[in-house]
């Protein structure tokens, strides 16, 4: 009786600790869009094909898969751009000094990511030194990713344990270098089992208990 008990106290801590981390939320970053994809849910994609090579009147409210967002030019001018060449179309800002926040997630959103690069005064792709990524829960935690030497092949995710904010993307003013981005990718994170898991050990656990009791009488 003395063993359950005592097993019963160990997996109810374990539950507490595990509860306790999960309030914490925090955000990682991927640098794989594979490993991105393995670490989330339900994932919905906007390619900005739609969007016409020109000056587009911000904000935009636009919907990846079954998730909707907002997303803005912030800075100096309100207007975004769409850029890109042939029938893969991108989305940059109208000045290379602003920066692109995508913000107003569902509230299911998780996780965030998509191709970040630059591109040119024209809209074409255009190679730079960096560009910068940060991202936001709904607790106001940050994180802040340099991307070095982008190319139209630079996936970044990023994931939340805790509701997805916003994520903005910059060039810092590089000179020539517009901030882009395709195919934005807007996800869910599965809900972890480790809970349920958790408490069905317990009430196995506590039946056990009951039933020797029961024997013993």
């Amino acid at each position: 009786m003395q063993t359950t008990f005592s097993r019963l106290k160990i997996m109810s801590a374990a539950a507490l600790l595990l509860a306790a981390n999960a309030a914490q939320a925090d955000i990682t970053v991927f640098t794989s869009q594979s490993a991105y994809l393995a670490a989330v849910g339900n994932t919905g994609v906007d390619t900005f094909d739609d969007l016409p090579i020109d000056a587009l009147d911000g904000p935009l409210s636009r919907s990846a898969g079954s998730y909707a967002y907002t997303v803005s030019s912030v800075g100096t001018s309100p207007i975004l751009y769409g850029a890109g060449t042939g029938s893969d179309h991108w989305l940059s800002t109208n000045d290379r000094n602003d920066s692109v926040l995508f913000s107003n997630f569902s509230s299911a959103v998780r996780g965030v990511g998509g191709y970040f690069f630059g591109s040119n005064f024209s809209g074409e792709y255009a190679a730079g030194q960096n560009i910068t990524l940060t991202a936001r829960n709904a607790l106001g935690e940050l994180l802040s990713y340099e991307l070095a030497l982008p190319t139209q092949a630079s996936f970044i995710g990023f994931v939340s344990s805790g509701a997805f904010s916003d994520l903005a993307v910059s060039t810092a003013g590089q000179i020539g270098i517009w901030p882009t981005i395709n195919n934005l990718t807007v996800s869910a994170v599965p809900e972890p089992a480790t809970y349920g898991m958790l408490l069905g050990g317990l009430g196995l656990l506590g039946f056990m208990a009951r039933r020797r009791r029961a024997s013993q009488q």
